[in-house]
């Protein structure tokens, strides 16, 4: 494939100039630049590159938009455990339709089996570009930890667990809005047989010690990862330092981290709290969830008049229209024959006019069929952007409130064992305080009235009052434990239901777009194959017609209408 750099217009590797303006093809460095992926994407750029993929800018090839395309590597694309996961990350945040999870629009395989996705294309920056910078104020922070919060909250809530939370997969846009990325090595229990026993994924400098021991993650875990993040962003370091992987573990599992407050006097207490508790070696002594966690953020932003950002609110995906160029073909074929006729050109040329000129009108028919395809595909994805969006609220507001009933269970049951231990140490002082009794009211014969007896009285009398009171606030402690387990597994009853919903949504959408996105793909081919043989005849056309002084004022005006449709 080769590409003309001043009108962006594809040409095939055997060509050698550019018909517009005569300009001579350059080969891109990424050979997949200007190729179309499932007859649906053109390449335009490589915007990125990792171990397991690269992504790329691209263009809707049958409609107006620019889209991030991601591509598996080929190298890996053959193994079925890695095909898996890059699917899971489509289906997981496909499946959360939050505002600050990256959405994802499509995806499938390219024609040489290449595993993609489609998703939006983002503007900005990643939060290790920014931390690079420098330490982030707490009122620039809190705003960004919120939204991060909320996304891992949807997350936690559908039974996803992201695993590999970093500043990498961290994603700031203008205003400070954030997106989460990267849901590929994301733990969804509801796909477990895709994490072997002892695998262990993720970035040693935020993994949380469980997940070493065991390899285990819950949101925990997740909680765990947020707490390395916030503190490396107000103090523009990690709270451990270690040389290597092993030694990046070996701290996690036993090194104390500072204080954030250590590092950053003006931090208020509530947050260098938080901060600590996220960072605790036990999930057990971490906040209950994100919703907790979330709950505690907005208390601090309230603290400091900070702003927090507003809710997430339903909103449909955006329609892509036609093309700018949709009808450029028309136009030129209109153009080549205003050529001919002025030119006076021979009967070759005249068959070349009228084949450019069919072409084009078959052209703009494929392009409207694949217009009202796209609305039909439109229409679909609307309807479920708004499902999950909907299901997604109605379980975030659940969650929410499982959220502080977790957290009093956590609390009573807290109570329970410490209140039992003080409880069974009551008998045994109880029956030693009868024993005294026994011998005062022996020596009393109860003829003469010794002061140690009442004393003796008074003491198990005592004893007594206070081995019931600690046994009813342990009975009032597991009451309340149980009371609050009860509601707690209805709720979560609720939650299950929400998510086997949300996997119907997904597979009816799923079934529902494969017609569309199927004709997409074979009419994204056939104007392929039509363009081909437009450029092919356009090229033979124009290179006798260019050196035409007559026609030089044609010529600039096909240079415009081209470069107008690339966006120049």
């Amino acid at each position: 494939m080769k590409i003309c750099p001043q009108c962006n217009q594809r040409y095939p590797d055997d060509s050698a100039f550019c018909f517009v303006d005569g300009s001579t093809l350059n080969v891109p460095d990424d050979p997949r630049i200007g190729t179309t992926i499932a007859g649906r994407y053109v390449l335009e750029a490589r915007i990125g590159r990792g171990g397991m993929a690269t992504v790329y800018r691209a263009r809707a090839r049958l409609l107006n938009g620019a889209r991030a395309l991601k591509l598996l590597s080929p190298d890996l694309a053959q193994d079925p455990t890695t095909r898996e996961r890059f699917l899971r990350e489509v289906k997981n945040s496909r499946r959360l339709v939050h505002p600050n999870v990256v959405e994802i629009f499509d995806h499938g395989d390219s024609e040489d089996g290449i595993p993609y996705m489609v998703m939006e294309l983002l503007q900005g920056s990643s939060l290790s570009q920014i931390i690079e910078q420098g330490r982030v104020p707490v009122r620039r922070a809190l705003p960004i930890w919120i939204q991060m919060t909320r996304a891992l909250a949807r997350a936690h809530d559908f039974d996803i667990i992201h695993r590999d939370l970093k500043p990498e997969n961290v994603f700031i846009l203008h205003g400070d809005r954030v997106k989460l990325l990267d849901f590929g090595i994301a733990l969804s229990k509801q796909d477990a047989r895709l994490t072997s026993m002892g695998e262990v994924f993720g970035t040693p400098q935020y993994m949380a010690p469980e997940r070493i021991r065991s390899a285990d993650a819950t949101g925990a875990s997740d909680l765990y990862a947020l707490g390395i993040l916030m503190f490396e962003m107000l103090a523009k370091k990690l709270p451990f330092q270690a040389s290597d992987p092993t030694a990046w573990l070996a701290a996690h599992l036993k090194q104390t981290p500072p204080r954030i407050r250590e590092l950053v006097p003006d931090a208020p207490d509530s947050l260098d709290s938080l901060i600590a508790q996220l960072l605790e070696k036990e999930p057990m002594y971490r906040p209950v969830d994100a919703h907790r966690v979330l709950l505690d953020l907005n208390n601090i932003a309230g603290e400091l008049g900070i702003q927090i950002p507003p809710d997430a609110e339903a909103r449909a995906p955006a329609l892509l229209g036609a093309p700018p160029g949709a009808d450029l073909w028309a136009r030129r074929g209109d153009l080549f024959d205003r050529m001919f006729k002025r030119a006076g050109s021979p009967p070759e040329l005249a068959r070349q006019a009228e084949s450019l000129k069919n072409d084009s009108l078959r052209l703009s028919e494929i392009l409207t069929r694949a217009q009202s395809l796209a609305q039909t595909l439109a229409s679909l994805e609307e309807g479920g952007y708004r499902d999950r969006f909907q299901i997604g609220q109605q379980m975030e507001a659940r969650s929410s409130e499982a959220s502080s009933l977790r957290a009093e269970a956590r609390s009573a049951r807290a109570r329970v064992v410490p209140l039992a231990n003080k409880a069974k140490a009551y008998p045994s002082q109880v029956q030693a305080a009868h024993k005294d009794l026994i011998f005062w009211e022996g020596r009393s014969g109860f003829t003469e009235p010794y002061r140690e007896l009442a004393q003796a009285y008074k003491k198990l009398a005592d004893l007594c009052q206070q081995w019931f009171t600690v046994r009813q606030q342990e009975l009032e402690a597991e009451a309340m434990a149980n009371d609050r387990e009860r509601q707690l597994g209805e709720i979560d009853a609720q939650i299950r239901e929400f998510r086997t919903r949300l996997a119907d949504v997904d597979g009816r959408v799923e079934n529902d777009r494969k017609p569309a996105l199927e004709g997409l793909s074979k009419l994204g081919s056939e104007a392929d194959q039509v363009e081909g043989q437009l450029l092919m005849v356009a090229s033979r056309f124009c290179g006798p017609m260019r050196s035409k002084p007559e026609l030089g004022q044609l010529f600039q005006e096909l240079l415009r209408d081209s470069q107008k449709a690339a966006g120049k």
